[in-house]
């Protein structure tokens, strides 16, 4: 390599601070091959902010190839916002409300793709995009990216000998928009959500009669998740009025909160394309509506040989004989931790919306069971069995993958330093046992407030920098009257409805 070649590599920001390992670097190459042979115009720099909200720029394709090494600017600002997307920091101060001091003065990040994460979108004419990480203009880390937490996760689990493997199973709702609200008086902020129709009656669980109704939507979506490379496995309808299921195989590390992210994004957009809505909000205000969840599939794997770290080996174990010893002990840091992961499991008003009454299948304690869909934790498998997970069923569809993966981890490994048993299986979950889960998200906060596995595991100043922002959402709906206890309000549908 040429003196001349290495002074111009070492001007862009990927090289001069060191970011991208071999197989980013090969695979930044790929993506410039990519976009010349496939003639690519434009291509999407895309980052997920604290609520698991992809936010970014789209540049030209030859403007794309600097960006790939270089970066992309974006403002600190977006760090500092709601759910309404509202700035509820004093950005302009130092440190910006958030005890980072590179945030105060709403200066600039930089956003860096993650060349490995570049796709072509189907929908999208001659249009890439790839994923990005969060680094200020000195090449740190943005402490309160969401992405880089998740990763910090996974770097303590590498260390002690784990990898993290996670199955999606996500619930959401498919409308057809009458009218998209976007006449001047409706644009109010948030603007009025659109006027919808349903698309299946419901109350007909998994009818084949049903699929077929509304398959050529759902092919569409097959279609274009299948060229992105995500792991769909299953299609289905659920038992609500236009509500469906999709589900993921199992991936591990950063690809299952990654797949999370991009299916959403891909979802809302295809669907829009053809006249639809897909919304993820819980529990829509809309007759007739049931609340949608997300459950997520998880186990650890030794990093050495692979094999699944939950799987008895011991048919005659006296508490299960499905868990091993570290797998029971993880479970149990689930459930000493559950009341304070409710906030990233479940981190809208809207979402504790689903926790009411009994028979429902959706938890409303920290309990767990072999193969009960009542309960918070859901045991499944057998002794060797490879397959042997747990199954949390508490999430919302709207929940940030990288905080809530992050969280299962956190605590999950207390429960593996405290040698936590978790006690014995709850074979009546709605009859009271244990500790309820918090029947709000202000309840919620209050927990993980005074919780020191999250402290610890992602830093005082990130709980504090998220409880005040979750807070501040509070505060606004209360403000505004849509804070209501017992039904879903007109603010959480402003809110939530079209969200993402």
């Amino acid at each position: 390599m040429s003196s001349q070649m290495r002074r111009s590599l070492a001007l862009n920001f990927v090289d001069r601070h060191g970011l991208w390992n071999d197989t980013q670097v090969h695979a930044g190459a790929d993506i410039e091959k990519t976009i010349a042979r496939q003639e690519l115009e434009l291509v999407r720099f895309s980052f997920p902010d604290q609520h698991g909200i992809l936010r970014g720029k789209t540049l030209v394709a030859s403007e794309a190839l600097r960006a790939l090494r270089s970066g992309v600017t974006m403002t600190s600002t977006l760090f500092a916002k709601d759910t309404s997307h509202r700035t509820v920091f004093p950005v302009f101060e130092a440190g910006a409300g958030m005890a980072v001091p590179e945030m105060g003065g709403a200066g600039n990040f930089i956003m860096v793709a993650d060349p490995e994460t570049f796709r072509v979108l189907p929908w999208a004419e001659k249009t890439g995009w790839v994923l990005c990480d969060s680094y200020f203009t000195n090449g740190k880390t943005v402490p309160i990216a969401t992405r880089q937490l998740y990763r910090d996760a996974l770097t303590k689990l590498a260390a002690a000998g784990f990898d993290y493997l996670a199955g999606l199973e996500v619930e959401f709702h498919l409308f057809k928009i009458e009218d998209p609200q976007l006449a001047t008086e409706t644009l109010t902020w948030p603007a009025e959500p659109p006027q919808v129709s349903h698309t299946t009656t419901g109350y007909q669980y998994l009818t084949e009669g049903r699929y077929d109704q509304v398959a050529p939507i759902l092919d569409t979506f097959r279609n274009c998740l299948s060229v992105l490379g995500l792991p769909l496995q299953s299609l289905e309808v659920e038992f609500g009025p236009s509500q469906y299921e999709f589900t993921f195989a199992p991936q591990a590390g950063l690809a299952p909160a990654d797949a999370m992210v991009l299916f959403r994004s891909a979802l809302k957009q295809v669907a829009r394309r053809h006249g639809y809505l897909v919304s993820f909000m819980c529990r829509p205000r809309l007759p007739n509506t049931l609340a949608s969840g997300w459950h997520l599939h998880q186990s650890l794997l030794y990093r050495k040989t692979g094999a699944n770290a939950f799987a008895s080996q011991d048919d005659k174990e006296t508490l299960s004989p499905i868990l091993s010893p570290l797998g029971r002990n993880f479970l149990g840091g689930l459930l000493a931790n559950a009341r304070a992961g409710s906030v990233f499991s479940t981190p809208t008003l809207n979402g504790y919306k689903r926790y009411r009454g009994t028979n429902t299948m959706a938890p409303i304690q920290a309990v767990w069971a072999q193969d009960n869909r009542g309960v918070m934790l859901r045991v499944m498998g057998g002794p060797g069995d490879p397959s042997t997970h747990l199954e949390n069923r508490c999430g919302e569809p709207l929940a940030n993958p990288y905080l809530y993966m992050a969280s299962q981890i956190h605590a999950g490994l207390d429960g593996v330093a405290r040698a936590i048993d978790p006690g014995p299986s709850a074979d009546a979950p709605y009859r009271i046992s244990a500790e309820a889960l918090p029947a709000s998200l202000e309840e919620a906060l209050a927990a993980l407030r005074q919780n020191a596995c999250f402290r610890s595991g992602f830093g005082e100043d990130f709980v504090d920098y998220y409880a005040r922002l979750k807070e501040a959402e509070i505060t606004r709906c209360r403000k505004e009257g849509g804070l209501d206890e017992s039904d879903v309000s007109a603010w959480e549908q402003r809110e939530y409805f079209d969200s993402l």
